[in-house]
């Protein structure tokens, strides 16, 4: 590539770094809003101009030569600098405004996320906001995400995070399920009753509890581990909750999917004195891919979630009409 042509492929340059980064002619022609037609073209006339091959190209997806690494690569630092730099100043031009994409998982945004959106919007009526629901975990840099809500027990270290809330999980029944088969006393007696699992690995379905903080000796007791079955697993908490309703079995739930039945009663706590480990994680998180600046779009929308989730999920959300 000849010196004096450079300043001439500058967007050519930054569209093969966006590839790089979504794996595809589509998708990052899509990311960019531009024709896959023109995100080719580009990308040939910069091959054309380096006198190398910098794609390898299949029917589906589109993976970089070394030398287009190679070329990413020594690129990477000047393009972030130049995002860092382009959201400094549009941060100081009066309220945030923008564009923001946001995954989350699917019962904790139908449940809780998405009844609260409409205020956070009314606040901010310059933001638009795209929400992905999605239990399967996207990789947030590749796909174009701004900010994720993870349900886990610690956060990635690759990327920045912010603590939103503690959860715990809830085992609950309907009461006519209870009225019908009994109440279980203790986790062990819950292996004759049917169990709402969710499935989490292969091969036998297990719960395991602890006794609850209010329990005498709680400190010192072992973990109780119990096999258990019953009629339905499936891998969504609402599919589990609302087989529960319908007094189909005990199910385990994470506290943001069993809140709305709780209070009003569709629902029961079941072993109230035993805790729940290890089914689902202990906190939710809004995580980032590392830069050295979140965009102000990215913190006002974090800052909205961590003052309205601070105190965890003791009250119903609002309801949208």
């Amino acid at each position: 590539m000849r010196k004096e042509n450079v300043e001439e492929l500058w967007e050519h340059l930054h569209w093969l770094v966006v590839l790089q980064q979504q794996g595809s002619f589509s998708k990052a022609a899509a990311r960019l809003g531009v024709s896959k037609a023109s995100m080719s073209q580009h990308i040939t006339d910069l091959e054309k101009a380096a006198g190398i091959a910098l794609v390898q190209r299949t029917t589906r997806s589109a993976s970089l030569t070394d030398a287009g690494r190679q070329l990413v690569e020594s690129m990477r630092g000047a393009f972030e600098q130049i995002a860092t730099g382009y959201a400094n100043v549009r941060d100081l031009a009066g309220a945030p405004r923008g564009f923001l994409r946001v995954t989350a998982p699917v019962a904790f945004a139908r449940q809780q996320l998405v009844p609260r959106l409409p205020e956070f919007l009314r606040q901010y009526p310059q933001i638009q906001l795209e929400l992905d629901m999605s239990d399967r975990l996207r990789p947030l840099a590749q796909e174009g995400f701004d900010i994720a809500v993870r349900h886990t027990s610690a956060p990635p270290e690759t990327h920045v995070a912010w603590t939103l809330s503690s959860t715990r999980a809830i085992l609950v029944a309907s009461r006519a399920y209870l009225r019908n088969r009994g109440s279980p006393e203790t986790p062990q007696a819950l292996a004759d009753h049917a169990c709402l699992h969710y499935p989490r690995r292969q091969g036998a379905a297990t719960w395991t509890f602890v006794p609850s903080v209010a329990s005498p000796g709680s400190k010192h007791a072992d973990p109780v581990t119990v096999p258990v079955a019953g009629p339905l697993t499936v891998n969504n908490s609402e599919a589990l909750r609302d087989a529960a309703i319908d007094g189909v079995g005990i199910a385990l739930l994470p506290d943001f999917s069993a809140q709305s039945a709780l209070e009003t009663g569709r629902l029961v706590e079941v072993l109230p004195q035993w805790r729940s480990t290890g089914a689902f994680g202990d906190w939710l998180y809004a995580i980032r891919p590392y830069s050295a600046h979140a965009s102000r779009v990215s913190q006002v929308f974090v800052d909205y979630l961590r003052e309205i989730f601070s105190e965890g999920f003791t009250s119903t959300p609002p309801t949208l009409i």
